[in-house]
Order: C-alpha cells, then structure tokens, then sequence
C-alpha cells in the first residue's frame, strides 16, 4: 500500500466530533496528496433525499447539491469505490464542478449498520491518477479517522 496513505492515517486519533473528523480527514488527504496530482478533495453528504450535499471540502468550492448520478451517485447508490481513470467515460451523468478534472476516485462512506451517509471524493486534472490502491488507501484513511466501518 501506498506509504503517503499510511501516514495520513496514522494521525487520526478518537475524540473529534464527526464533523471535525470529516475536516480532518479532507486537511491530512490536501497536505499528503496535493502534490501527487490531486486538484480537489471533499465529502458529499446525504441528507434523506434524492441529493448529495457538499460538505468538507478542499481546496476550492464545488457543486452542491448534486444528484444520485455522476460518480459520486453510483458510488453512493452502488456503496462501492469506484475509480474513474476518463471523466469523459462518464458521460452526460458526469458532474463538472471543475472543467480541468480529468479523473477521479469516489468511496461511500457506510455506519457500522451499513447506512451510507456520504461520499468521499477526490478529482485531478490528470487523466488516469487514481486506481485501486488509491481505494485501498482512502478506506484505511476513513476507518482510521472513526468514519466508516
């Protein structure tokens, strides 16, 4: 695994409230991977109804809310990690906050119980940056910071 990701986690201690932790997890992914290509990172959350809303994010604004389609929906809907190499694959489901992102990597992120509450997404100008170490990465990264199962 991806040594950066080991280390963003390993900074994650229990005490914050959820929130805090979301900010703190989207602050440690910009500090650890914002050189390594990434253009934007943050969560959409949902919030009972057909939407995900924006919610901790950087490091500049971004859509809100979006539907259930785009990445962030199927990943959401389908609770799995899905990793889009060509933003352009996407089609007319994708959701264009920033016309210069070229590939992107989305995870749910499920309660204990399995309810999904949001998305973890993260996008660069680059084509084909994340794969499923990225995945792997994130998901060590959420469960390290208290915030999925």
């Amino acid at each position: 695994m991806n040594r950066r990701y080991e280390s963003i986690a390993a900074q994650f201690k229990p005490g914050d409230d959820h929130r805090q932790r979301m900010q703190a997890v989207v602050d440690a992914l910009w500090d650890g991977l914002k050189d390594a290509g990434m253009s934007w990172v943050g969560f959409y959350l949902h919030e009972g109804n057909d939407e995900l809303v924006l919610g901790p994010r950087r490091d500049k604004p971004a859509c809100s809310p979006i539907g259930l389609h785009g990445a962030c929906g199927q990943a959401f809907t389908q609770r799995r990690p899905l990793v889009v190499a060509d933003v352009r694959e996407l089609g007319v489901n994708y959701v264009a906050c920033d016309p210069r992102d070229q590939s992107e990597v989305v995870v749910p992120v499920c309660a204990p119980d399995g309810t999904c509450w949001g998305v973890l997404d993260l996008d660069s100008h680059e084509l084909g940056s994340f794969g499923e170490t990225d995945v792997t990465g994130l998901l060590l990264v959420l469960h390290a910071a208290g915030l999925t199962k």
